[in-house]
């Protein structure tokens, strides 16, 4: 059975700004398919429609009859109220969140012309991550507390030093100038452990009997566990 617009609208009255049910069914609709239709995420929706609520109340409040009527001026001077009193993040998905709005308003022939797509939001540098990382003496103490007798053990050691000197994942790591493709535009540079790590392993005893296509020699697994390749590199290294 299909269902009326106008009854669509009715029954979601209750979540509609009241400039956006001023401007008639079909702006209604159009407003409630962005949020029920076009995000997918339930926590990005409820940002969203909090924002978007939250700017057509302020623009009712200011004058404004119907969401037609809004223009980059209004959305400029709500960013910047909203730079007094919230954080640069939360400013930034208010602007992302009336971008999207009226981009989507904009397709659909509500509106001309996007308003928001010219405002420019605060300023936002992220400087450091969430990932610890560890200092020097901790980094020192992990490499040291290594087991180097035996291959296992070198190898870890090369790797967790080239991973606390470079930053990179251990994937990486084990890629680095093999010519994956992954990894085939970076080149590492090797940390001073590594470098001197390396050159123990290749002149240990018993290295040149590992199987070619093994980077390093797998370590010992216990019965029923699953061994991991390090590298599926299929040409001895150099």
């Amino acid at each position: 059975m299909t269902v009326p617009l106008n009854q669509i609208v009715a029954i979601n009255s209750s979540a509609l700004p009241a400039l956006v049910a001023a401007a008639g069914e079909r702006a209604s609709m159009r407003f409630l398919e962005f949020f029920a239709a076009n995000i997918r995420n339930q926590h990005t929706r409820r940002a969203y429609y909090r924002a978007a609520h939250q700017f057509l109340a302020w623009c009712g409040s200011v004058g404004l009859s119907s969401i037609a009527a809004v223009e980059p001026v209004h959305v400029a001077a709500w960013i910047e109220a909203g730079t007094r009193e919230l954080s640069a993040p939360s400013v930034k998905q208010r602007l992302a969140a009336l971008r999207h709005l009226f981009d989507w308003l904009v397709n659909g022939q509500i509106v001309p012309v996007n308003p928001a797509h010219t405002v420019r939001g605060p300023r936002h540098v992220v400087t450091s991550g969430q990932t610890p990382v560890l200092d020097p003496a901790e980094a020192r103490a992990l490499l040291d507390s290594i087991d180097v007798s035996t291959h296992s053990g070198l190898r870890d050691r090369a790797l967790i030093g080239l991973m606390v000197y470079s930053f990179a994942h251990k994937t990486a790591g084990c890629g680095c100038g093999c010519g994956r493709k992954a990894v085939s535009a970076t080149r590492c540079r090797a940390t001073i452990t590594s470098r001197n790590t390396l050159p123990l392993i290749l002149t240990t005893p018993g290295y040149a009997a590992i199987p070619r296509g093994h980077c390093f020699a797998r370590s010992a697994a216990a019965p029923g566990s699953s061994r991991v390749r390090c590298c599926r590199r299929r040409t001895p290294m150099p």
